[in-house]
């Protein structure tokens, strides 16, 4: 059948392709440890007190029925003393969504026209790609480094003539890359914000999980022209299904009628939960203590392991997140990818997240799906899949 320009304008997912072939049960003689998909450890989900706030809330008929497009007024209300304490000015209003992807896809559909230019990093998160690409966006692409998005490099091209209507930025624990902009760069971006009037898309659903002290004040600090996102996926369980967003009025309002269109409102039950955990001051602050503790442990076990096993590797230095991003001199990642899922190993592929430059030697992993045993092992597969045709420099250690 003929599909939609929109339709056809959206690159599939690499890691949603790669989730089916590292799921349990996957045909094989090893079963795959994944390092592939961002995926949150079961075993530091809360489940026993998700269970009982469901129990509590399913008390109350309301948490069963449809809600308010822009969510849960008790969700709305907490969300709105942590944005306003996280951008240390006042946040008036928030909108749930269903997850923060579909944030980012309404506040794609609520600002931008095809062939509007979008500025993205590059590597980029491939949602927003996917995002961007269903509005008929023209991407430019802009460099990342260990400090986050090149900004003095966007700055060159907005005085060249560049004109966005948005710039898309993860900048805590970036998504591949695990690098976090520097407090310096996010007040730069915010300035070219006001300047050149573009929207900064702050899409930062790492921000929590600092192993370290607090992340730099987000660019919805230095300026009103930031739409900022949230999700609730990362700390307490992605199938709550609950993200959200903040912005000028104007953007929230579009959003709030397109999410009419897309879903009428997010879950009333997941939103009770979830309201019900995140106002458990107590609870909620040592559930993040241990979660970043654990998380931590794993991505110093990954490293060491890295360190070990592939001495010659290039590995990023995580201070919080989920993602380490490897560079693998002389090494075809594309190649490498069916013969580590022989050997019982997922990871992504750089080239999955490239725009305008290619990443052949790359690969993003996930060290916080698993525990640092099970993470010890992944990447020992990893180098027996590596040590056949890869540079000597790669393979000592293995």
């Amino acid at each position: 059948m003929n599909l939609s320009t929109a339709a056809r304008a959206v690159r599939g997912s690499a890691i949603r392709d790669l989730l089916a072939l590292t799921a349990p049960g996957r045909a094989g003689a090893t079963p795959v440890i994944s390092l592939a998909g961002g995926l949150p450890a079961p075993d530091l989900m809360p489940r026993e007190r998700i269970a009982a706030a469901a129990a509590a809330v399913l008390t109350d008929p309301s948490a069963i029925q449809y809600g308010e497009t822009a969510g849960l007024a008790s969700l709305r209300t907490v969300l709105v003393d942590h944005e306003t304490a996280r951008c240390g000015r006042p946040v008036a209003r928030v909108v749930v969504t269903t997850g923060s992807q579909q944030a980012l896809d309404l506040v794609a559909r609520a600002v931008l026209d095809p062939g509007d230019p979008v500025v993205v990093e590059d590597p980029a998160y491939v949602g927003a790609l996917q995002a961007f690409q269903a509005a008929g966006a023209t991407l430019h692409p802009v460099p990342l480094d260990t400090g986050g998005m090149r900004v003095d490099l966007l700055e060159h091209r907005l005085r060249g003539g560049l004109r966005p209507r948005l710039v898309h930025t993860v900048p805590t624990f970036h998504n591949p890359r695990g690098v976090t902009l520097a407090a310096q760069r996010r007040g730069h971006l915010a300035a070219l914000a006001e300047e050149f009037g573009f929207l900064v898309v702050e899409d930062d659903p790492y921000d929590l999980l600092s192993f370290d002290g607090a992340s730099p004040p987000p660019v919805a600090a230095h300026t009103d022209r930031v739409v900022r996102l949230g999700s609730a996926s990362k700390v307490l369980a992605p199938a709550l299904r609950i993200g959200w967003l903040h912005g000028p009025p104007e953007l929230t309002a579009a959003v709030e009628r397109l999410k009419q269109c897309t879903d009428l409102c997010t879950s009333s039950l997941t939103q009770a939960v979830t309201a019900d955990l995140l106002a458990d001051a107590g609870w909620f602050d040592a559930h993040l203590r241990h979660v970043r503790a654990a998380v931590a442990g794993r991505a110093r076990a990954f490293t060491a392991a890295v360190a070990q096993h592939l001495p010659g590797a290039t590995c990023s230095v995580p201070a919080g997140g989920m993602f380490c991003w490897l560079d693998l001199p002389g090494v075809d990642t594309t190649a490498l990818l069916p013969r580590a899922l022989d050997h019982g190993v997922g990871v992504v592929p750089g080239s999955a997240f490239a725009v305008a430059e290619p990443a052949p030697s790359a690969i993003r992993c996930c060290y916080a799906s698993h525990p640092a045993p099970v993470i010890t092992e992944a990447v020992r597969r990893l180098a027996r899949a590596v040590s056949r045709r890869a540079p000597r420099a790669l393979r000592a250690g293995t």
